[in-house]
């Protein structure tokens, strides 16, 4: 399995692309490509390394986190998936474009839910889907238990979380998140954030302020 990240936008959001190098099917995790640059930047990478997109996976749909899904899918005929809860938010996307400066445009429509009781495989590996609201209204995770990696949204940062005071938020709900969801994985599980670099299950029990 391979792992790239990119930064895009102005808030600095981790877009990933994780895939499997044998069968280069590909999963691409909150495209935040904005500008006209970042998009081609994606572009490139996804055709010089051969990917086939599968799978689009909102982990959430704030609009840092969504600005490329367009872009992606006429681009790629990929499986679009999101979680049901944060459908509201999808479809206020033009809400949240001009409350922040942002163009508006039209988000896709053709998404099915996420399920916590399904996973999504590329080629070999398998990622279990984790139910973790509290930073947003219905934030799901990915975990692969062979590879020991979790893609964690805005849910869990290096020696942070993700903020509660947005709509739908809930500081009691993300921590319990958290607690029942993330921090029972092993301590070697690494950690791939919206936002920030990478960490560990076993740091983040250990030095997260916000956990102790």
């Amino acid at each position: 399995m391979k792992i790239k990240k990119f930064i895009f936008n102005a808030f600095y959001e981790n877009t990933y692309i994780v895939w499997d190098d044998i069968s280069k099917e590909g999963i691409v995790i909150d495209p935040g490509c904005y500008a006209p640059g970042e998009k081609k930047e994606l572009k490139n990478f996804i055709e010089e390394n051969k990917i086939i997109p599968k799978y689009l996976v909102n982990t959430h749909c704030h609009l840092d986190h969504i600005f490329g899904n367009k872009f992606i899918l006429e681009k790629y005929e990929c499986q679009f998936l999101i979680p049901k809860n944060e459908e509201i938010l999808l479809k206020n996307f033009s809400t949240q474009a001009v409350s922040f400066g942002f163009d508006v445009y039209e988000q896709p429509t053709n998404y099915k839910f996420l399920d916590d009781n399904k996973s999504l495989e590329i080629g070999d590996y398998k990622f279990e889907l984790i139910f973790t609201p509290g930073h947003s209204p219905g934030g799901f995770c990915l975990y692969s238990i062979s590879e020991k990696i979790c893609f964690t949204g805005d849910v869990l940062f290096k020696d942070s979380i993700g903020r509660t005071d947005l709509f739908g938020g809930s500081f009691e709900q993300l921590i319990s998140s958290i607690r029942t969801k993330l921090l029972i994985l092993d301590d070697e599980v690494k950690i791939f954030p919206g936002h920030g670099e990478e960490s560990s299950i076993g740091y983040e029990r250990n030095y997260n302020p916000f956990l102790k």
